[in-house]
């Protein structure tokens, strides 16, 4: 595009430089600066160019300008308006979205600049009005009409009955009252955005002191604000039917038509259908769709044509009928979202050389005058950060394989080992401000069956509704995990294969090979991750190919076992590789191997050498986000986007969608129906197969299901979050009535700490003992592999000597730190003398302190009420998820109740089909014989009636015999 300093007005010197509004007001066709402090205050005979800039998460700069126009505006004044917003795109580099507002017409996307509404005052200076400011003004009574679920559209209406009808609400502003008025067809959410507008008043014209009345239509004379209410308009009288506005006239079809833009004039294009090939790179189009005109410029074309396009959209304006229509302008190459959906085919990726060449000629004659152009050139990048789990990472875990349609929970020390074939379920207990919190998940692998994967969601929703529905649930697919999931496993691994029988049937009827994992047979290992508290090693086809140049792998064929480092790795790289090698074969010598110095018996086993990347995996990477409100019917999807959100625009009537990108929430409001609230999970899928935002979604991103009053931090970053308000009572109206009348927020009782649960999980400990789930050390080793000082640094961040007891309730968390920024008050503890003397051993090479008197079993072991610091030892030295305590079993212990009939589990357990009568219902587990008891609870009678209440009924809970 073609730029001279003459087409450039120096009042957009310097501009866009920043995150946030300017404001510039046309007088006498020249923009003249807003005052920060009047921003959000508009005149009706007044113009104004308005950009906003905001920063993104990639580190570049975009900007919306809009002009707005006021009722009194002088054509003059409109046109001036129009031409500055073209010169000020020019000077940002021709990349801006350009959008014409009209008073009381405005984009939701305007008016969420300006929360919660903007009231124009009369005046202008064209006009040669005065400007009458508030203060200086007489009280007089005004009728307002607002519009609006999300932002609210307000409009002064006369002062008069007729005005009023049952469709919308209304604010009587009078002088010691304001009063709104809830049309019958009216929306509990339109008439809370109402109240914030009754809030704005009160504040701004009333130094808020007055009272404020809600008049529900419907309601006559027998209450007493109605009655004042109607007395002001003469007394009641029946409210006429509401005629078409147009606003709806707007709404109605309209024949879409793409018109080119040549020497001032409008072509119109001849077409079957609108494809992106239609557009010219050279040309300037008008895309004409009624209630809304884009403007489209090609990157080639010059400002002169470009104003010309512009001329001709306000030439269509003219017609009476179109003078509300939004006109929206785009530069090619940043077309919106909404633009590219009204063509039939929009290619995914459009090959569009975007040229610095207009950012720059126009930094080039700035940087002459000495004037600063930092704001012109294109932002450097910031520098990409590891990505946070958001959440207390030393919980409880539990986890379940799926097989058919039940679910099996997998011993602690082996609840990090999944199978691609298969699926599982997770329920990760955690510690939340003031509660116990619950991430409820299911995982599938990429050769799982859709059948399998169908139980899945089932069987955790079913645990989701156990909880009162105040967990999160999501869903996560085998190469999609983010690092939420990883962070809570810590030491993942995944092998081939699967062990579900329907995985099994799969193999058998499609007679395709069982690639299930053998320790004995060829298996290649990828390994990947951060750290100790994020490492996993992934089983991929035993090929050269495999191979990636960015990470470290394990090689194994029987007992022979290869280690392999590509050349890009790092130390800690290697030392995870240690770490995964101890899980995966320990006990076992590695040969290792670097990237280029192979031994001829590595490239054998893996069937000869070939070219192999270099790059690693990438990563869906977490954007800027975007909130849409959801209204989901008979299996339909409508959505509305939520621009510059906040907490406040979550109402609890509704659903809404958080698309990060990376990853997908569905928050689900308190006073959702039992039905729509069933379907977030499928809401979410949906979205996803649907791509609103045409950012080419996988169906895998994982998608959360969120509840109001249980969000979790890493949902709550997005905002800046009081979580006061996520539990208060009533609906979304209620609230807001009772913080407008009194200033005060109704809330509910604060939920009682749950305890957490910690049967069939993670191996327990006693009280003041140590865990470190990362810790790969085997007490069967004749060896600990070493550590490098960088990974002892990096394990140092994780191995807190002060994480909790799994077997009693965790402390409360406040605030979860990334480990780069922790601060002051949230510092270690200097380690105790016993995990001091651990640690040490753990840095001995060749050593290995285990004390003779255990024995090693995957079962949990009875805590002891006291603890020394040698008992302290002997505790700390299961932090490994293998190794875990059994309890010796008495000679001639009691394992029966004296006296009672003994039934099978299946008649026993509450889900029965053949249920046992004339029982103990609270007593169930004493029906058991000691065998059978022993088998479901993994210790016997004497050792479960040893454990606190609490514990007791987390087990039966789980055995369903509870």
């Amino acid at each position: 595009m073609a730029v001279s300093m003459r087409d450039l007005d120096s009042a957009f010197q310097g501009a866009g430089q920043k995150d946030g509004l300017e404001i510039w007001r046309i007088e006498n066709f020249v923009p003249i600066p807003v005052p920060k402090s009047s921003y959000g205050k508009f005149f009706t005979g007044d113009a104004y160019v308005i950009l906003k800039t905001t920063a993104l998460k990639n580190g570049s700069l975009h900007h919306d300008i809009h002009y707005w126009l006021g009722k009194d505006t002088s054509q003059d004044e409109a046109g001036t308006a129009a031409i500055k917003t073209v010169e000020l795109d020019a000077a940002l580099g021709g990349r801006a979205v350009q959008y014409r507002e009209v008073q009381a017409h405005e984009t939701e996307k305007f008016l969420s600049y300006f929360k919660p509404c903007i009231i124009p005052q009369e005046g202008g200076v064209a006009s040669g009005f005065r400007h009458t400011e508030v203060n200086e003004r007489e009280h007089i009574i005004r009728l307002f009409v607002c519009r609006g679920k999300h932002v609210v559209h307000v409009k002064e209406v006369p002062f008069a009955r007729a005005s009023l009808n049952h469709d919308d609400i209304f604010i009587l502003d009078t002088k010691s009252k304001i009063f709104q008025f809830n049309g019958a067809n009216s929306s509990i959410q339109e008439r809370a955005k109402a109240l914030e507008v009754v809030q704005y008043i009160k504040d701004t014209y009333h130094d808020g002191k007055c009272e404020v009345a809600v008049v529900e239509d419907g309601k006559l004379m027998a209450d007493a604000e109605a009655g004042e209410f109607w007395g002001s308009f003469g007394g009641f009288a029946p409210l006429p039917r509401k005629v078409a506005s147009e606003d709806d006239r707007n709404g109605e079809a309209f024949s879409t038509k793409l018109l080119c833009v040549a020497k001032g004039q409008t072509v119109p294009i001849e077409a079957d259908s609108l494809v992106r090939e239609l557009l010219d790179t050279n040309k300037c189009y008008l895309l004409d769709c009624g209630a809304e005109i884009y403007m489209w410029m090609g990157r080639n074309t010059s400002l002169g044509e470009r104003k010309s396009a512009s001329a001709a959209a306000e030439e269509l304006l003219l017609d009476s009928s179109r003078r509300k229509a939004y006109v929206i302008r785009i530069i090619e190459g940043f077309e919106t979202v909404k633009f590219r959906s009204k063509f039939d085919k929009w290619p995914q990726m459009t090959e569009v050389a975007v040229s610095e060449d207009g950012r720059s000629k126009v930094a080039a004659l700035l940087r002459r005058q000495g004037l600063n152009v930092k704001g012109l050139m294109k932002a450097a990048p910031v520098k990409e950060e590891e990505p946070q789990p958001y959440i207390d990472c030393t919980g409880n875990l539990q986890v379940w394989h799926v097989n058919g349609k039940e679910k099996i929970l997998i011993p602690s020390y082996d609840q990090s080992k999944f199978y691609s074939g298969d699926c599982y379920i997770f329920q990760y207990t955690y510690a939340g401000e003031d509660k116990e919190e619950y991430l409820i998940g299911s995982w599938f692998g990429e050769k799982s069956i859709e059948e399998e994967r169908t139980a899945a969601i089932s069987l955790a929703s079913k645990m989701v509704e156990s909880l009162k529905l105040q967990a999160v649930q999501t869903r996560f697919y085998e190469g999609k995990e983010p690092v939420l999931f990883f962070s809570i496993f810590q030491s993942f691994i995944v092998y081939k294969g699967g062990r579900s029988s329907g995985y099994k049937k799969y193999v058998t009827e499609n007679a395709v090979t069982d690639e299930t994992y053998s320790e004995d047979g060829i298996a290649l290992f990828r390994v990947q991750g951060s750290g100790p508290d994020n490492m996993q090693a992934i089983q991929v086809d035993p090929v050269a190919s495999s191979l990636n140049s960015s990470y470290c792998y394990i090689l194994h064929s029987g007992n022979t076992v290869f280690t392999w480092s590509g050349s890009l790795t790092t130390t800690v790289d290697q030392e995870l590789l240690e770490r995964q090698l101890d899980l995966i074969k320990p006990n076992m010598q590695s040969k290792p191997q670097k990237e280029g110095t192979e031994a001829e018996q590595f490239w054998n086993l893996l069937g000869g050498k070939c070219e192999y990347p270099s790059q690693k995996i990438a990563k869906e990477q977490e954007s800027d986000p975007h909130l849409f409100s959801c209204t989901y019917s008979k299996g339909n999807l409508k959505l509305t986007e939520i621009f510059n959100f906040t907490q406040d625009d979550l109402m609890t009537e509704d659903i809404f969608i958080l698309d990060c990108h990376s990853d997908i929430f569905v928050w689900v409001g308190r006073q959702v129906d039992s039905k729509s609230r069933s379907q977030a999970l499928s809401i979410g899928e949906q979205f996803l197969e649907h791509d609103f935002l045409l950012e080419n979604l996988s169906q895998e991103t994982p998608v959360y299901v969120v509840a109001e009053g249980s969000e979790p931090p890493f949902f709550t970053r997005f905002f800046n979050w009081d979580s006061a308000k996520s539990v208060m009572h009533g609906n979304s109206f209620q609230r807001k009535l009772a913080v407008v009348k009194n200033g005060v927020t109704p809330t509910l009782d604060k939920t009682k700490r749950r305890s957490p649960t910690s049967y069939g999980g993670r191996s327990t400990v006693a009280d003041k003992s140590q865990r470190s789930r990362s810790m790969s050390f085997s007490p069967d080793r004749v060896r600990v592999r070493g550590r490098s000082p960088a990974f002892n640094a990096l394990a140092a961040n994780f191995e807190n000597p002060n994480a909790r007891n799994l077997s009693t309730p965790p402390p409360a968390v406040g605030k979860v730190y990334p480990k780069s920024a922790t601060p002051d008050s949230a510092k270690l503890a200097p380690k105790s003398a016993a995990i001091v003397a651990l640690s040490a051993s753990f840095e001995r090479p060749r050593e290995t302190i285990i004390p003779k008197s255990l024995k090693l079993s995957p079962r949990i072991y009875k805590p002891k009420p006291e603890v020394n610091a040698k008992d302290s030892i002997t505790a700390i030295s299961s932090r490994t998820e293998a190794l875990t305590i059994k309890e010796d079993v008495k000679v001639g212990e009691t394992e029966d109740e004296k006296g009672l009939p003994i039934f099978p589990y299946e008649r026993l357990k509450t889900s029965s089909t053949d249920p046992v009568t004339e029982i103990d219902v609270t007593k169930r587990e004493t029906y058991l014989s000691a065998a059978e008891f022993k088998e479901k609870f993994g210790m016997t009678k004497e050792a479960f009636y040893k454990l606190p209440k609490w514990r007791q009924s987390r087990h039966k809970m789980v055995l369903e015999l509870f």
